[in-house]
Parts: structure tokens; sequence; C-alpha cells
């Protein structure tokens, strides 16, 4: 097959010219733009899921841990009624303050902690930009 007769106008180079490889920079960056923000999302998505799990349970804890409480509390109560009903009372109220201020300084620390949400994002635009920027030179070595 015969290439085309070349009518003076100049022929795009076979790679596209500067234009072509702007386009092609730019469809890349897009790209990855896009790749992270869905990372992002598929990240923050997985921990609104764990929480919500973990809300669910915390909850249902919460509730038979403080029915069985209240039961214990009036056991105890009873047990006692006729000889130190209101020692017993107080002694219950005591642990029970000491239990939460407890858990409340428990929750405080916890909370301080730091998150691993967007941990992998992070780590991945610390990379793009580790390849994005151009490495020094090596030093010249004297021969």
């Amino acid at each position: 097959m015969q290439a085309p007769p070349h009518n003076g106008a100049p022929r795009p180079s076979p790679q596209g010219g500067l234009l072509h490889s702007l386009r092609t920079l730019l469809a890349t960056l897009v790209a990855t733009v896009r790749t992270r923000g869905e990372l992002l999302q598929l990240e923050l998505e997985e921990e609104r899921l764990r929480v919500a799990g973990i809300l669910v349970v915390a909850a249902a804890a919460a509730f038979f841990l403080s029915l069985a409480v209240l039961l214990f509390s009036f056991f105890l109560i009873l047990l006692f009624w006729d000889t130190h009903r209101v020692w017993v009372s107080g002694l219950l109220a005591v642990a029970y303050l000491v239990i939460g201020i407890g858990c409340a300084m428990a929750a405080r620390s916890r909370s301080r902690g730091k998150s691993k949400l967007f941990s992998a994002s992070l780590a991945e635009l610390r990379k793009d930009g580790e390849r994005l920027t151009p490495s020094p030179p090596p030093p010249p070595t004297s021969s």
C-alpha cells in the first residue's frame, strides 16, 4: 500500500504531538483523581457500616447489662432487707458511681486516639506524590 502524497501541509507525528501528550496526561490525572475519590468513598462507607454495627451491638449490650445490674441490685437489697438494706443500697450506689467514672475516663481516652479513617487513601496519595516528584540527579563522580 502506498502512502498518500504529501501536499506541503505538516504531517502529524505518529505519537500525536504535544497536544495529544497533554490530553493523555490530563486523562491520566483525571483517572487517578477519580480512583482516589472512589477509594475515599469506599473507606468512608466501610467506616460507616463498622460504626453502625458497633452501635447496634453496644446498644443491645447496654440494655441487657443495665437490666442485669438492676435485677442484681434488687436481689441484694431484698437479701439484706431485714438487716442492712440501707447500707447495701449506699454501697451499690457508690460502686455504680465508680464504675461510671471509670467508663467515662476510658471513653475519653479512646476518643483521643488516632483514627485510621482514610489511612489507605492518604498512603496512596503519598505514593502518587513521590512518583510525580522528580528524583534529584545523582551526585557527579570524580574520575
